[in-house]
């Protein structure tokens, strides 16, 4: 199984990017697919998670839009508003089956990860 994230890149603040996440190795269509981040310096933190629905952290919640391509199985983040703090390499991940966590221990699989830079 690889997840292969793409679409990273530098972006002034308030701009826009797009995250893409393709799976191959198995269909994730029944699992929770997710983004996480890493700031330097800081811990891994969850983003959004999408099943059934979605779930955002509060600190994206209203900018950032997680969808996912069950045919193609790959997920997207899409990022608007973008802020200096949303710096970051930006992971995705599978949790198999359909119990939602945001949790970054309980994920199976992740993607190699595609580093925003938002300048100010």
């Amino acid at each position: 199984v690889q997840l292969q994230a793409s679409g990273g890149g530098l972006v002034q603040a308030g701009g826009s990017l797009r995250l893409s996440c393709a799976a191959s190795g198995r269909t994730f269509s029944k699992d929770v697919m997710a983004w996480f981040r890493q700031a330097p310096g800081k811990e891994r933190e969850f983003v959004a998670w999408s099943g059934i629905t979605a779930y955002y952290s509060d600190s994206v919640k209203g900018r950032f839009t997680i969808s996912r391509d069950n045919a193609k199985n790959t997920v997207y983040l899409q990022m608007n508003s973008l802020k200096p703090a949303d710096t970051a390499v930006y992971y995705c991940a599978v949790r198999l089956g359909n119990y939602y966590s945001t949790a970054s221990s309980e994920y199976e699989y992740w993607g190699q990860g595609t580093l925003v830079t938002v300048s100010s």
